[in-house]
């Protein structure tokens, strides 16, 4: 029992300093720490998906219309709240946004707003077969791919 309680007071004070941390950082470096994980379970999605269409994976229906579903989902969330001015890579440390997007937002959205059409049409077909996922990524991808080279910094 008191082991336990132990455990239990541990875990408590452990997200107590979490939610701690979290709450005294500035807004913008919570709006990159957003952004990021929104990117991260992209890239999660993303590798499910993409690791069947490669052939590295089996085919998957289920899990193929549950990845597309979600990046879906996440690609039709409101995000500009993610994306306040000083969070670009030259006004703070630990993001790769470029400036170029502050000055052309409206070039971001369009792309953010292909890859709401292209994940929502992946979404329809994901399930249909490897062929249907295969054609349904290449939008996809390109959306992605079209907005990390315009407003990303390159890990090259």
């Amino acid at each position: 029992m008191i082991k336990k309680i132990a455990l239990v007071a541990a875990a408590s004070a452990i997200a107590a300093t979490t939610v701690w941390a979290g709450g005294h950082s500035s807004p913008e470096a919570q709006a990159v720490k957003a952004r990021q994980s929104h990117m991260q379970l992209y890239a999660f999605n993303l590798g499910i998906l993409g690791g069947m269409a490669r052939g590295n994976a089996e085919y998957d229906a289920d899990a193929a219309s549950a990845a597309a579903a979600n990046l879906a989902a996440l690609a039709a969330m409101a995000q500009a709240a993610y994306w306040p001015m000083g969070t670009d890579n030259e006004s703070m440390e630990g993001t790769k946004a470029l400036p170029a997007l502050w000055s052309d937002f409206a070039g971001a959205a369009k792309i953010g707003g292909d890859l709401a059409a292209a994940s929502a049409s992946l979404a329809e077909t994901a399930g249909d077969g490897l062929e249907a996922l295969q054609a349904g990524m290449g939008p996809v991808g390109g959306a992605c791919g079209a907005c990390h080279r315009t407003y990303r910094q390159s890990d090259n």
